[in-house]
Parts: C-alpha cells; structure tokens; sequence
C-alpha cells in the first residue's frame, strides 16, 4: 500500500496503471467506513499477489486530487487502467465485494503466474539455457491453458530443439486457432513443412527441376519448405521471393504467406522501451519484409 500525493501520482498512479491495475482508495482519518474498509483492501491485495496495486490517497490533504477525481464522499475507490478511470465504488464494501469488482477488471491469478513464466523463459533464452526455458514455457502452459502466447513460445522451442512429436502434442489443442492467428498459423506452416520434408525426396530432385525451368514453382516452393525444416530461414525466404517476383499470387498467395509465417517465426520479442519511443526492429526481419514490400509493390 502507498501514499500518494501530488508529487508521485504521476509515477505511483498513471505510469503504473499502464503495467497494473490500481485501486485508489480515496480516506481520511476521521472517516469510520474508511477505517473498516482500509484494511480489507490491504488483506485483498496481499492475497491477490500483484494482481492489481493499492494506493491511498488522503483526500483531506490531497484536496486537489479528490477534486480531479470528483471526490463527494469516502471512502471512494477508483479502479485506473492504462491511466485511466474504468470503474470505482463509494462506501464500505465486504471482503467479497471488493473481490468481486476487482474480478471483472485484474487478471486472474494463472494469468499473472503464466507472464512470470514467460519472462523467466525469455530471460533464460538471453542466457543460453533453452532447458530452463522450455522448462517455464511447459509450466505457463499448464498454469494457463487459454494463454496462446505462451503456447506458440513453447512449441516454437520446442521445434527449434528438434522435439517435433512433443511439439505436436502441445500445439494440438490450438490447431483450430491457426485460421485466425497468425502466429499460430506460422507454427503450423511450420510443422506440415516438417511432414513434407521427411515424406518428399531428396533436395538435389528439387534443384534438378529449378534448373530445367526457373519457372518451376511447385519446385520452388518444396524446396523452400525443405529449407525451413532445416531451419534455414532467409534461404527459404529468397526461395519463395523467386516465386513472388514472377507471380505474385501464384497458387491462391501461398508463396507469400508462407514468407510471412517465417517473418513470424523469425521475430525476436521486442524489447521494452520507454513511453513514446519505437522499440529497435531486427535487422534480418526489417530487410526481408522490405523485400517482400518491394515485390509485392511493384
């Protein structure tokens, strides 16, 4: 629980409403209901564990924020997210009460569990350690089912470590999901690029037919598929701008779909940066989308 004033409310209330919720409760000393509600607002957060950040706000001696605010009576408490106002309740709530209304705004516990793994995930990437990696992405996944970010992380891993049938057996349950998301299309196009090559011949069968006609398309494109089995993405890339720079919706756009999948798959996680600036795009993925945006444009 903090204080705030004018001084810190920018930081304390705004800046942090934009990463999680906040619960500003609006008291004075002298108010009974604010002396019975306070410290069930202090037990809920404890039990909620950083699903949402309690302030207090002294309306007596911050008189120019309970005016912001409209303040009439207290206790007020007001809900801000991404620094803004969503919702509040005024006078003493039960212990359930205030469960309830923060229910429908913060994130549920799982949710916040499976973000901690991720980060952790992403932290051990940084450090070389896939295995601890793959380790947290298995516990986001578990922790909360429903979340696709963590899945795609997961079976990404896991394909980049050669565990196709574990990786399979993960992205099952979202396999419907890959019509609508492209993320998770690209972890499909992925995998069947996967069957393809393990079920087609040999690579030099494929450059033997581009070399007889440039214009071999269906060469073209198996060979860009045997390519991103092996991991070779920019090879695989160059392969489907072959196809795209002689016909650009050859095959009902499969060329080019497949060319954004691995932009996809390709894309590190962004960086965090500070509010209002641009977060550093990667080099490789800033050049092949340029190279696709000059085909297709032309």
């Amino acid at each position: 629980m903090i204080d705030v004033t004018v001084e810190n409310f920018e930081s304390e209330v705004i800046a942090a409403s934009m990463q999680t919720p906040v619960l500003v409760d609006f008291w004075a000393p002298w108010c009974g209901p604010c002396k019975t509600l306070g410290p069930i607002l202090e037990k809920v957060e404890t039990e909620y564990a950083g699903r949402f950040k309690l302030v207090k706000i002294d309306s007596d001696q911050q008189q120019e924020l309970a005016g912001a605010f409209g303040i009439r009576s207290i206790p007020t408490c007001i809900l801000m997210k991404n620094g803004q106002p969503v919702d509040g309740f005024m006078g003493a709530q039960s212990e359930g009460q205030v469960k309830e209304f923060l229910d429908k705004h913060v994130p549920a516990a799982e949710e916040v569990a499976a973000q901690e793994d991720l980060a952790e995930a992403q932290a051990a990437l940084a450090e070389e350690d896939p295995e601890s990696a793959l380790e947290r992405l298995q516990h986001a996944v578990a922790t909360d089912p429903s979340n696709d970010d963590a899945r795609y992380d997961y079976v990404k891993l896991l394909l980049q470590q050669g565990r196709e049938d574990d990786a399979k057996v993960a992205f099952a349950p979202v396999i419907a999901k890959a019509g609508t998301s492209r993320k998770l299309a690209a972890l499909k196009g992925w995998m069947d690029a996967l069957d393809f090559s393990a079920q087609s011949g040999p690579m030099a069968g494929f450059d033997a037919k581009i070399a007889a006609n440039k214009r071999d398309f269906e060469a073209r494109f198996a060979r860009a598929r045997k390519l991103i089995a092996e991991q070779k993405w920019t090879d695989a890339m160059d392969e489907l701008l072959d196809i795209l720079m002689r016909d650009k919706s050859w095959n009902e756009d499969a060329a080019r779909q497949l060319y954004i999948s691995i932009l996809e798959l390709i894309e590190p996680p962004r960086v965090k940066v500070a509010d209002g600036q641009i977060p550093p795009e990667d080099p490789t993925v800033a050049t092949y989308r340029r190279r696709l945006s000059s085909v297709v444009l032309s």
